[in-house]
């Protein structure tokens, strides 16, 4: 399972450097549309600093620390830039990832969810779904920007 999740997190996470690759003009990346709150920028910062804080912070002590608040505020970051980013958090997940057995999934995941104690591996699968959800958003908002 280890692997599985490893690999499949990789894959959704070529998949946000290929999106935000995609977007043809810099300035859509921050913009909006209709009742949309988040740009694909500030999706894409939010995915990274997930990423590096649940799994490179907490599981592979990267000694990564979050801004969650400026994932969300931050504005008109290039796009080299956020593809940077995608590349350390695809590093910290790869490294991370690459240490645990699968031993290591069955045990409680170092933080509380939701207020209850969950697995490590039960954590990852929530995680990729959150990946996906949001990088379904992305790639609406390009679609319709």
């Amino acid at each position: 399972m280890t692997e599985t999740l490893k690999e499949i997190l990789l894959r959704e996470i070529v998949k946000l450097e290929d999106e935000i690759k995609s977007f043809s003009d810099e300035q859509l990346l921050w913009k909006t549309a209709g009742e949309i709150k988040n740009s694909a920028g500030n999706l894409c910062l939010h995915l990274c600093g997930n990423l590096q804080h649940f799994i490179g912070a907490e599981l592979g002590k990267t000694g990564y620390v979050r801004n969650r608040d400026a994932e969300f505020s931050s504005k008109n970051i290039s796009k080299e830039k956020l593809i940077a980013e995608i590349q350390k958090a695809k590093n910290a997940v790869a490294s991370s990832l690459e240490k645990l057995s699968e031993a290591d999934l069955q045990k409680v995941y170092p933080q509380n969810f939701i207020g209850k104690e969950i697995t490590t591996e039960y954590f990852l699968v929530h995680l990729l779904s959150h990946v996906d959800y949001h990088l379904g958003q992305i790639n609406y908002l390009r679609r319709i920007l």
